[in-house]
């Protein structure tokens, strides 16, 4: 517990002093506490501490915590691993946000698998920002024309876009990296009225965050930085293998 709380006071101390440096506030910047890998009781230290939004990785994981912690209410829930499809209806019913979008035949699932007492499921448009061929995501000029199929679907709210860049860059190749993205936000929101709205880049980790949020970035991802090591064995996704937290 102390330990969780020295980490979130550190990862906060530096959001406050890297958001005071660039000018922008602290309080519009989410921290995504990523819990893939940690124990139930794990989450439930760092609620008690304050933290509120919490990213998974796999669903199974993910459910099995979701029941033990069923007692606060008010946790949001993210999904930033790949959503198989033969389990997007639990990812439609059991989550506030999916990271991970990165074609129309998901969103439309998600939308039609939302139920219609909750609220439309906010996503985020993954964004292969590096071309790179070992990781999931649009490539930047595809985006536009799958923002606008998605403004189409009455059950999910599409909130902006998410990246994970290249590993190993420089400084500089960071910076360009996290400014492409945010140029991409605004090319968006200029081309029609519906989209002008979106407010969310997903991007940023332990070891950029600086970086991304000099770069417009409004949810940093943060794991072990706030949790220490993982205490359950790394799985290896099917079909994606990107890290999403660090």
């Amino acid at each position: 517990m102390l330990n969780i709380a020295d980490n979130l006071d550190h990862i906060h101390h530096r959001i406050q002093r890297i958001t005071k440096i660039v000018g922008r506030i602290s309080d519009d910047i989410v921290l995504l506490a990523v819990s893939k890998g940690q124990p139930a009781q794990a989450i439930r230290n760092a609620y008690e501490l304050g933290q509120r939004h919490f990213g998974e990785n796999y669903l199974q994981e993910a459910l099995e915590k979701q029941q033990q912690l069923s007692d606060l209410t008010d946790i949001c829930w993210h999904f930033i691993g790949p959503v198989q499809s033969n389990k997007t209806r639990k990812v439609a019913e059991r989550f506030d946000w999916v990271h991970t979008v990165d074609r129309i035949k998901l969103a439309q699932r998600l939308s039609a698998l939302r139920p219609e007492s909750q609220a439309p499921i906010n996503i985020c448009l993954q964004v292969n920002i590096n071309k790179e061929k070992s990781k999931s995501g649009l490539l930047a000029e595809n985006v536009e024309d799958l923002a606008q199929s998605v403004l189409e679907l009455p059950r999910v709210k599409l909130r902006g876009l998410m990246t994970i860049p290249q590993n190993n860059q420089t400084e500089t190749g960071q910076h360009e990296s996290f400014a492409a993205i945010a140029q991409l936000l605004t090319k968006l929101r200029n081309s029609s009225p519906q989209l002008a709205t979106l407010d969310t880049l997903s991007m940023g980790m332990s070891a950029d965050l600086e970086i991304a949020i000099t770069e417009g970035a409004t949810i940093i991802r943060v794991g072990t930085g706030i949790f220490g090591p993982r205490q359950t064995p790394q799985k290896i996704p099917e079909d994606n293998t990107d890290q999403l937290d660090s």
